[in-house]
């Protein structure tokens, strides 16, 4: 499971083929051990939690960076290493 961004302490990752359980194009936001999945398409929260302040970054970054975040996706489901997105923070 890659980290194709960081920033604000938040790690977010894309699993290689993680295509059964969620069943939509998503990525894992993981902030000091506690973890929740997002939808891409719209950054609806798929499941788990993150403190407030750091859902509503993910949900911006999620919407600002969609489209790198697709193709990314496009790559993991193939069993190609996604590429790295700039944080908020850069």
């Amino acid at each position: 499971m890659p980290t194709i961004s960081m920033f604000y302490g938040i790690l977010i990752r894309m699993f290689f083929r993680d295509i059964q359980k969620h069943h939509v194009p998503h990525i894992h936001a993981d902030y000091q051990g506690k973890v929740a999945v997002y939808s891409i398409l719209d950054g609806a929260l798929l499941a788990g939690d993150l403190p407030q302040n750091k859902h509503k970054l993910v949900v911006a970054w999620i919407e600002i960076h969609q489209e790198d975040l697709l193709a990314d996706w496009v790559l993991a489901v193939n069993g190609k290493k996604p590429f790295p997105i700039k944080g908020l923070d850069q």
